[in-house]
């Protein structure tokens, strides 16, 4: 794949804890020279917008570990949304999703997924945006990875995402294979090279989120 087609299927991304302005503008500026999206802290957005107008953005929501209130990720949605972003990243509630039944609000008669779906499907409604579900890979087991991938499906969002990247765990192609069976997947993760990111592809991803974005593009064939 030359790196005019894989560029934009790249998020090159800045989500850690100490990212400053400085950091999120090199990305920002790395992923315009080379046409890829950016994936940046929701504190960024509206600066971002400003300084790179032509750079898709992605940012996270109730992110890293998914256990703010659903009204809390709506109004993340939402604020980000104002400021300028063009996909959001949401996390799911993990425990919740593990809890089941056992923790559905002690409600009778309602699905496994009943919260996680409704959490989902809040964020959805809430802006116009895409959304990107993160179901954090590492930490579940394949019925609760195919689960979480139901519930993102039934809230209609519009992609999984495998991994936050700070869980010790990213994206697998087994993980990618498994979760292209409800959703276009983004794989994200661990992805550091071109050979990397071409085995997503092939096992099912359509997207790819990686800080090293420049260094996958850097092995395609007519770099």
């Amino acid at each position: 794949m030359d790196t005019e087609t894989l560029a934009p299927r790249i998020d090159h991304t800045v989500l850690g804890p100490e990212t400053t302005w400085r950091d999120t503008e090199r990305v920002l500026d790395e992923a315009e020279e080379h046409g890829m999206n950016a994936c940046i802290p929701p504190c960024y957005v509206e600066e971002a917008a400003a300084y790179a107008r032509e750079v898709t953005l992605a940012t996270v929501i109730g992110f890293p570990h998914g256990q703010n209130a659903p009204e809390a990720k709506c109004a993340e949605a939402v604020g980000a949304d104002d400021d300028g972003a063009d996909e959001l990243d949401v996390v799911i509630n993990i425990g919740r999703l593990k809890a089941g039944n056992g923790d559905n609000g002690n409600r009778t008669g309602a699905s496994d997924n009943d919260p996680i779906e409704e959490e989902l499907a809040g964020v959805v409604a809430a802006t116009p945006l895409p959304v990107k579900v993160i179901i954090e890979t590492a930490r579940l087991s394949d019925g609760e990875k195919r689960r979480a991938c139901e519930a993102a499906e039934a809230a209609g969002a519009d992609m999984v995402k495998t991994s936050t990247g700070f869980a010790g765990g990213g994206a697998t192609v087994d993980d990618v294979a498994l979760m292209s069976e409800y959703l276009p997947v983004k794989a994200s993760g661990g992805v550091g090279s071109y050979e990397e990111a071409i085995a997503m592809l092939e096992a099912g991803a359509e997207r790819i989120g990686a800080s090293s974005g420049v260094r996958i593009l850097s092995g395609a064939p007519d770099a």
